[in-house]
């Protein structure tokens, strides 16, 4: 039993290695840098942006960026071209403000033909929602134990 389950396991492991795309690691690797930099470096230029011509304080030029890079991610994803960047970039694009733009409109995409509720307000948060959901209850528990031992 053991003799055959071996070969079986030798048989697969062949099988994996001569069918699986080879990975360019390295290429990969230099895209994933070099578009999220493209993206980071965009959200600079709105910053200065939005300090010399907008002249706004540092709380609106924070905020105004934040917009920026949500919607263009949410445009982005919507027109499809955020899925083409996704795969040229891997996890370049994954630059969290707008990967979380792109986390909660590609759902919503996906099941707009079941209707504006059922389909686009019930998966809108499909991915995202557990990422609020953990991300707001640990930064809650945070705040207690940092208020229990006086910000130590």
């Amino acid at each position: 039993m053991d003799i055959k389950k071996n070969a079986d396991d030798t048989n697969y492991q062949q099988y994996v290695k001569t069918n699986m795309p080879k990975s360019h690691l390295i290429k990969e690797c230099i895209m994933a840098f070099l578009v999220g930099g493209i993206i980071c470096v965009f959200g600079e230029a709105i910053n200065e942006f939005s300090q010399s011509v907008l002249h706004l304080d540092e709380e609106g030029v924070n905020a105004f960026r934040s917009a920026v890079l949500i919607f263009l991610g949410a445009l982005f994803t919507g027109i499809g071209v955020y899925d083409i960047l996704g795969r040229v970039a891997g996890a370049g694009s994954i630059v969290p403000i707008t990967g979380f733009a792109n986390s909660v409109v590609s759902p919503a995409l996906e099941y707009k033909w079941e209707g504006y509720i059922l389909g686009v307000g019930a998966k809108l948060f499909t991915i995202a929602g557990p990422v609020l959901v953990y991300g707001t209850t640990s930064s809650v528990l945070v705040g207690i134990i940092y208020y229990i031992f006086g910000g130590i």
